[in-house]
């Protein structure tokens, strides 16, 4: 999966986030926008009539389109937060100004979203409150129900996406009943007005743009749930819920407006979203439609600024990432709470709210929403022949409509408007260069990492007296709200109290979870993360733990058990420990603190120390028992009480090892030096005696052309012609020139062995061609294979090189084990030779010969075999081999370390298998076999 690299600055200043949210969690943000339908289609209707479905239809069919692209990004930038804006600023990567501008307007409009929901709900309030005779100051309700989502996003995000789903699926469970209820009752329902209008009003270009340029507020935003993929536990199905919310659109937009269309006609009911939808409910729904419309309001309102404080931060955390904003934006906590990003969202609903005019918010706020998917539809034509792109014809057409739209729909929303919507993230933009310049400890990502990563104390350390007060608080606040509201009741008729219940009650519900998360959820939160650094310690210790009770039955088991038992922890359970520890008796109180018991299974023994400590509990008594394996160190005192014959013997092996290691890395050190310093020359007179046989070959012609016109040279001339025999010299000297060339190709690939063969002290495990090795072993033994005399045989070495791959190895190690292996054989077959062997007329073999045979079997081991057709080896001798320091050869002719040695680099360092088959008057065949791949062992 590729994505583009983020910028240096911001992963090194901020962790990534974690995948703390459920898929369930983020389908419930990615339903937001459905919802929002309820506060858009009372204007559109009230402005279009009839008209306002050919307006639906296209915005939402260029919905359902977008979400299919928008999961095609997604899964293509799987670790990406933030989605749609930030996924244009991937596409329009090589424009960093449009793509932070189409980041920054898409921000704003969900930023104005919650300022809006803030005004819709005060003024619900206040008119419910009024008809109570309650007043209350704006500035208390329009405060509260800004900070109220902040409150609980400052705590984290998981307690806020858990408030925002129990109340979401309600809430979109009864918009979705009044859609396809609405439906039915206009098509079945005797006393329906008509599934169809009795007639359409006209519709100009003009205002289709203007309310098209409106309607994407909601249709453009059911891809939502995208932003929430680089913090989902399972990101692919949380892109997968994409499909079904595009197709819960046409229901939803279509269906729900076709519903108000036909039965909300009367004139008076005007933009009134509540009136509106009261009176396409009523019908069906009767007296409820009171209490629903009104749940369904708040829900939109409130859920809709639970998602402003999710949806934003991460907007600004993934741009800080990338580098467009300022990197003090990326800073996260450990609970995943955006304190710079949630601050500067915040700042900018205030601003927001102080202006304070809804029409004109919703406005500004659309057309720099507007613009930002003009700009994602070009970033995709741009990207058109990337495979994450799926319509770029299909991009490029909406691009164009969208232009119109923007100017014509703009201008008739008003050209100051539109002026200040396309100014907005410019002066965002401002700020944020302000804020990356002014030297404030908080404006840097370090002021905040520094605070992050102090461990947090705790709290209060006595919790439950704080839940307690909280509680009594909560239940008595609730019992005198409920007392007073009641009296309000009583003394004033009015028909509307059950719709401020509902008000009220998702607001406490809100104001609950938002207390909650200052003051009981912290500590929720600390034991949870207790609970599971205890439950990380129970699963990844390696000692054994079990929890047994007071009858000696294990209850609890880690995964360190198995190792131990043999069996999966579940099999432990309910089984009493001495089952497999029998020297304990049958009540843990009466066993020993700490104690050495023997595990017999797999017919070896293990020694176990045994600790035993009591946890007590209020009703039960249980036990934790620790088991540590100690086997290792009893034979390690095991070890300590060896003879002094036998630690004599461990003393030699190390001296050969050290000796090994020494003098190998001496001799590569020296070889590849050597190896160096020849081939300086060697490459100098290789490379001259090219030139050299060209001089001298027009030094001949040039002395062939005196010949020819100077056949009678002077007696002096021809007397020196004589005694240097110039005939054989020009005969001669070609063959000399070739001789020259040869002999320096010759060294040059000595050399080039040479180096390879030095990296005896090479640690670096890689994959090598084992011929190449063992050619290169031969062309250093080369010499020594040749015949020193006339007397001597020269030895024949007959390579039977099977197909095989690269072999995993420590090839420096290995080539030296091919060293002394060939070595000792050539060693063997000298001594024949020297004794007369191949002068015997019933030898099998006429001369001394070396084979090399390699294979590769099914078990994927490789198989060298070296073997010599010499005197053989005696049996007893045999068995001495490989060990240090032993040697039949005489002194100053053998150290006795070769085989030592090479069976431990094939043993050891390979784990492999190292083994000789020879007898008397036989030859002698050293076998080694060693895996394929060492890594896979």
């Amino acid at each position: 999966m590729s994505h583009f690299a983020h910028s240096t600055l911001g992963q090194s200043s901020s962790p990534r986030l974690t995948r703390s949210l459920s898929a369930v969690e983020s389908w419930g943000f990615g339903l937001t926008a459905h919802i929002s339908w309820t506060a858009l289609v009372p204007a559109i209707h009230a402005a279009l009539g009839s008209q306002a479905i050919f307006v639906w239809i296209p915005a939402v069919i260029f919905g359902m389109l977008l979400n299919y692209q928008v999961k095609r990004l997604g899964l293509h930038f799987i670790n990406v937060a933030g989605g749609t804006p930030n996924y244009a600023t991937k596409l329009l990567q090589n424009y960093p100004g449009l793509a932070r501008y189409a980041a920054i307007g898409y921000l704003l409009n969900w930023v104005s979203y919650l300022s809006v929901n803030t005004m819709v709900l005060r003024d619900l309030i206040k008119v419910n409150l009024e008809a109570l005779g309650i007043a209350c100051p704006d500035i208390f309700l329009d405060i509260s129900f800004t900070l109220l989502p902040f409150i609980v996003a400052f705590s984290g995000t998981r307690a806020l996406s858990i408030l925002h789903l129990f109340f979401v699926i309600p809430a979109f469970a009864l918009l979705m009943t009044f859609c396809i209820q609405g439906l039915g009752w206009l098509a079945f329902s005797p006393v329906s007005p008509g599934f169809f209008p009795s007639s359409w009003s006209s519709l100009s270009f003009v205002d289709w743009a203007k309310w098209f340029f409106f309607v994407t507020y909601a249709t453009y935003s059911c891809e939502t749930a995208s932003s929430f993929v680089a913090d989902s536990r399972h990101p692919t199905q949380t892109l997968r819920f994409l499909n079904v919310a595009a197709w819960m659109m046409p229901p939803i937009f279509l269906g729900g407006s076709w519903v108000v269309m036909r039965l909300a006609t009367n004139p008076n009911l005007k933009d009134n979203a509540f009136l509106n939808l009261v009176a396409a409910s009523q019908p069906f729904w009767g007296r409820f439609a009171g209490v629903s419309i009104s749940f369904l309001l708040v829900a939109a309102c409130l859920l809709g600024s639970a998602t402003v404080v999710s949806n934003c931060p991460r907007i600004l955390y993934q741009l800080a990432l990338d580098n467009h904003i300022s990197p003090v934006f990326s800073v996260v906590s450990r609970r995943g709470v955006f304190v710079p990003a949630l601050t500067l969202t915040l700042v900018l609903c205030l601003i927001y709210l102080i202006w304070g005019d809804v029409a004109r918010i919703v406005a500004v706020g659309n057309i720099g929403w507007f613009v930002s998917f003009m700009l994602l539809h070009l970033g995709l034509w741009l990207r058109r022949d990337r495979p994450e792109v799926l319509f770029p014809r299909i991009s490029l057409a909406i691009l164009l409509l969208e232009v119109v739209v923007l100017l014509v729909g703009g201008f008739a929303w008003g050209w100051f408007n539109l002026l200040i919507g396309l100014l907005f993230p410019i002066g965002v933009m401002g700020i944020d260069a302000v804020i990356r310049r002014l030297n404030f400890p908080a404006f840097h990502p370090d002021w905040w990492m520094q605070r992050y990563r102090t461990r947090p104390v705790v709290i209060i350390k006595d919790s439950v007296i704080l839940q307690v007060s909280i509680l009594i608080f909560l239940l008595c606040s609730a019992v005198t709200v409920g007392w007073l509201f009641g009296v309000k009741l009583n003394k004033v008729a009015t028909a509307g109290g059950e719709n401020i219940f509902v008000v009220l009650l998702m607001s406490v519900a809100f104001v609950g979870v938002a207390i909650a998360c200052w003051t009981s959820l912290p500590q929720v939160v600390a034991i949870a993360e207790a609970r599971v650094a205890a439950e990380h310690l129970f699963t990844v210790a390696q000692d054994g733990i079990l929890v047994v009770d007071n009858r000696g039955i294990i209850q609890q088991a880690n995964p360190a058990t198995k190792s131990f038992f043999g069996v999966n922890p579940s099999e432990l359970r309910g089984n009493h420990l001495n089952k497999w520890l029998p020297a304990l008796v049958y009540y843990p109180e009466q066993w020993t603190k700490r104690s050495e018991q023997i595990l017999i299974g797999n017919g070896k023994n293990r020694t176990l120390e045994v600790s035993i400590s009591d946890r007590p509990h209020r009703d039960f008594q249980e036990y934790v028992v620790i088991l540590h394996d100690i086997t290792q160190r009893k034979q390690a005192e095991q070890i300590l009480r060896y003879s002094e014959a036998q630690l004599r013997q461990e003393a030699k092996q190390l001296v050969s090892q050290l000796v090994h290691s020494e003098k190998m890395s001496s001799l590569g050190q020296l070889v590849a030096g050597v190896a160096h310093e020849i081939n300086n020359p060697i490459n100098f007179i290789s490379g001259n005696v090219g030139y050299a046989n060209q001089y001298i070959q027009d030094l001949l012609r040039l002395l062939q052309l005196y010949q020819k016109n100077y056949p009678n040279p002077a007696k002096e001339i021809q007397q020196e012609i004589e005694a240097i025999d110039l005939d054989f010299l020009i005969a001669d000297l070609p063959n000399l020139l070739t001789s020259m060339t040869v002999g320096a190709e010759r060294i040059t690939e000595i050399v080039l062995s040479l180096r390879n063969f030095s990296r005896l002290d090479d640690a670096e495990m890689k994959a090598v061609n084992i011929h190449e090795g063992l050619d290169h072993t031969l062309m250093i033994l080369e010499h020594r294979l040749k015949s020193k005399s006339s007397n001597n045989l020269a030895i024949k070495v007959i390579k039977e090189y099977g197909d095989l791959p690269l072999v995993e190895c420590y090839a420096g190690q290995l080539n030296q084990v091919f060293m002394n292996l060939l070595a000792n054989a050539i060693d063997a077959l000298e001594e024949a030779v020297e004794n007369g062997e191949w002068e015997v007329e019933e030898t099998a073999l006429s001369t001394p010969q070396i084979r090399i045979q390699t294979q590769l079997t099914s078990k994927n081991q490789i198989i060298i075999r070296i073997g010599d057709n010499g005197i053989g080896i005696p049996e007893k001798v045999q068995k001495q081999l490989f060990e240090p320091f032993f040697t039949t050869k005489p002194v100053n002719k053998g150290t006795g370390l070769g085989l030592s040695i090479s069976h431990q680099i094939i043993t050891q360092k390979h784990q492999g298998k190292l083994e000789c088959i020879s007898a008397p008057g036989q030859g002698t065949e050293f076998i080694i076999v060693i895996p394929l791949n060492q890594q896979a062992i």
